[in-house]
């Protein structure tokens, strides 16, 4: 299934992507919203396949509205850095021996077609795109017996806008270049895992005003998304809705010669990433 959420800020409407991939379905009466407590609820989960496949889904009418972040009240986004071995080489970084983890505080979450805000003093606004992993049970310490993935309710396209300079020149940890207001667009869609089998053969793609600048897939990277959602399980718990950024491939303007391309107010970003659909964002000054 594809999961979404419409309408302004504070007022979505669960959906669903009909299989014709245009039509839109309303969930709203079947469920209050896709969060955590629905990802964790099998049976409401199967009420709305069952629903779907019997044709009673309402037509939801959402021409023009807008299309919100696909997980409401997600309670952390833990990321993952320099995990793809193009986006380590690119940036002079040695494949690190363990998962770099880092967290965005969960309000960095905005829609796939919201204005993102290039921060005040910003000279090194950069772009990522990345899958990203919805957790669907709580994963604490996922013992090397157990799949990981059997913790996954599904997948997204999402975008780790980072601030070079806050990140890597301004003292302390990355968390002052990532962690700007609108700096994680999320979506369109939440990706049901029965529909993503293998989540290391997705291909993910970013545009920049047109030109491409990303185009990696998966396969490249470094720890695959069972070791990180394993990895992750044993430092800190993993609860339904919670998300997981796992990393870009090479292309950021980071590892671009001087004068590197970073993103500045008027620039347009489109992301993508296989089967899970395309994002477009607006950048304007903060």
């Amino acid at each position: 299934m594809k999961l979404l959420r419409v309408g302004r800020p504070g007022e979505e409407r669960p959906a669903l992507l009909d299989r014709d991939g245009i039509t839109l379905r309303d969930l709203s009466g079947l469920v209050a919203d896709i969060d955590g407590g629905l990802l964790a609820d099998s049976a409401a989960l199967n009420r709305i396949r069952a629903a779907a496949d019997a044709g009673e889904l309402p037509v939801l009418d959402a021409d023009g509205a807008r299309i919100g972040p696909p997980v409401a009240r997600i309670g952390k986004v833990v990321c993952i850095g320099l995990n793809y071995h193009g986006h380590a080489a690119e940036t002079g970084a040695e494949p690190p021996a363990e998962p770099v983890v880092f967290l965005k505080a969960a309000d960095t979450v905005v829609g796939p077609y919201d204005t993102v805000l290039v921060p005040r003093h910003s000279v090194k606004t950069d772009w990522e795109v990345e899958l990203a992993v919805v957790i669907g049970c709580t994963a604490r310490y996922v013992g090397d017996d157990e799949d990981p993935l059997s913790y996954v309710a599904g997948y997204a396209v999402a975008h780790d806008v980072s601030e070079r300079e806050f990140q890597i020149e301004r003292g302390g940890t990355w968390d002052k270049g990532k962690n700007c207001e609108t700096f994680n667009p999320l979506g369109p869609w939440l990706v049901t895992s029965d529909e993503v089998p293998d989540p290391q053969t997705l291909g993910l793609r970013l545009w920049v005003n047109g030109e491409l600048k990303q185009h990696g897939t998966t396969a490249d990277q470094i720890f695959t998304v069972a070791e990180v959602v394993r990895y992750v399980s044993r430092f800190m718990t993993l609860y339904p809705g919670d998300v997981i950024n796992t990393g870009t491939p090479a292309g950021v303007a980071l590892g671009q010669p001087e004068p590197k391309p970073y993103l500045r107010a008027g620039d347009v970003v489109e992301a993508e990433v296989e089967g899970l659909g395309r994002q477009r964002q607006e950048f304007q000054p903060a």
